[in-house]
C-alpha cells in the first residue's frame, strides 16, 4: 500500500524557503560583482583585426608573409593535416589522429593563400609575374622565394623598398601584388568567398593572417599571449564563452605550454575531465568527497545546530521540501 505525502502531511519537518528572495540577493550580488570586475580587471574590446588594417599598419609584415607561404615556410603550408601532408599533424602519444583522419580541408599554402587571389589583378607587370611562377619548376619556385624571404630578412626594418639586388624572379612583384589587395580591402573577400558561395568560412583568410607577426604583436602588447595568461571572449561588446577558460588554461601550463601537439592533447584532457565529472556519483572515493568535506552542514547550519546529533544518513537526513513525492507505509 502506497500514499502521497504532501507538505500538509507534516511527516517530516519543513521550513520556508523564500525563492523571490533569494533570487533578488543572487541577481544584486552577481551584478556588483561583475561592474567590479569588469572595471578592475576587464578584457580588452579591440575592433576586430582585418586585412586591410594589417597592411596599413605593418605592410612589410604582410609582403614577408607572402612570401613564406609561397616559399613553404609558413606555419600553414608545414602544418599537416587537416590543410596539407607537410607533416603527420596533430599526436596523442603515438597514435597519430591528425593523420588518421586525413586532409579534410585541403589548402595548398603557396597557391590558395596568394598565387590565386593575386591573379585577380589585372595590370600587366602582375599578370607577367604570376604566370612565370606557374611556368617555372617547383624547385625554382623554392629558390626564387627562399632567397627574396632572406634578403628581406637582412633589409632594415624588414623594408620591400629596401632589399639588395638578387636572383628572386617573379616573388617581389607578387608579394606586392598580395600587399596591394590587402590594402584596398579584397584580399579578405578573396580569401573568404572562395571557400563557399556565402562566404561563411574564414579559414583561409585567418590561417593567412596568422601566420604574420602583426596578430601576434597586438597579443603580445594586450597581454593576451599563451605565455602572458592572457585571454580575451568578446566579440564586439557581447560577453563571450564563459567556459573557455577551463580550456585555454591547460595551454598555459607544462607540458602543453611547450608542446607541438598541444591541441590534441587539450582536447583529450578536457573529454576525459568532462567523463570523469559525469561520474563521480559512481566513483569509488570520489564519491565520498561530499561527505567527507562536510559543505552540506554549512549550507543547513541552521538545522544542524539544532540537531547536533544528526548524522548524514538515509534514515535521517537535513529537511526538504516536498513535492507530491510517493513513500511506502
Amino acid at each position: 500500500m502506497a500514499r502521497i505525502v504532501t507538505p500538509d502531511s507534516h511527516d517530516f519537518p519543513t521550513r520556508r524557503y523564500d525563492l523571490v528572495k533569494e533570487f533578488v540577493i543572487a541577481l544584486v550580488v552577481m551584478t556588483l560583482l561583475v561592474v567590479v570586475f569588469a572595471v578592475a580587471v576587464g578584457s580588452p574590446d579591440e575592433k576586430a583585426i582585418t586585412m586591410k588594417s594589417w597592411a596599413a599598419n605593418a605592410p612589410a609584415d604582410v609582403v614577408a608573409t607572402a612570401t613564406s607561404e609561397l616559399a613553404g615556410t609558413s606555419t600553414t603550408a608545414g602544418y599537416g593535416p587537416p590543410y596539407n601532408s607537410a607533416s603527420d599533424g596533430q599526436a596523442l602519444g603515438p597514435l597519430t589522429l591528425a593523420k588518421w583522419i586525413g586532409i579534410t580541408q585541403p589548402i595548398d599554402a603557396a597557391n590558395d593563400l596568394v598565387i590565386t587571389p593575386v591573379s585577380t589583378l589585372t595590370d600587366s607587370a602582375t599578370q607577367q609575374a604570376v604566370q612565370q611562377w606557374k611556368a617555372a619548376s617547383a624547385d625554382q619556385q623554392g629558390k626564387w622565394a627562399n632567397n627574396y624571404a632572406d634578403a628581406l630578412s637582412k633589409a632594415p626594418d624588414g623594408d620591400p623598398a629596401k632589399v639588395a639586388k638578387g636572383d628572386y624572379g617573379p616573388v617581389p612583384a607578387i608579394a606586392q601584388g598580395e600587399l596591394t589587395l590587402a590594402q584596398s580591402g579584397a584580399l579578405e573577400g578573396l580569401l573568404t568567398t572562395s571557400t563557399t558561395f556565402f562566404g561563411t568560412n574564414p579559414t583561409k583568410a585567418l590561417l593567412l593572417l596568422a601566420d604574420g607577426s602583426y596578430m601576434a604583436g597586438i597579443a603580445d602588447s594586450e597581454n593576451l599571449s599563451g605565455d602572458q595568461w592572457g585571454m580575451m571572449n568578446e566579440t564586439g561588446h557581447y560577453p563571450g564563452q564563459p567556459w573557455l577558460w577551463l580550456y585555454t588554461f591547460w595551454y598555459q601550463v607544462p607540458p602543453f605550454a611547450t608542446s607541438d601537439n598541444a591541441d590534441v592533447q587539450v582536447w583529450a584532457l578536457m573529454i576525459l575531465l568532462s567523463l570523469v565529472f559525469a561520474l563521480i556519483p559512481w566513483i569509488p572515493g570520489l564519491n565520498r568527497i561530499p561527505r567527507g568535506i562536510k559543505l552540506y552542514r554549512l549550507v543547513w547550519r541552521n538545522w544542524y545546530r539544532k540537531h547536533p546529533e544528526t548524522t548524514p544518513s538515509r534514515a535521517q537526513a537535513p529537511p526538504r521540501q516536498a513535492s507530491g513525492s510517493t513513500q511506502s507505509a
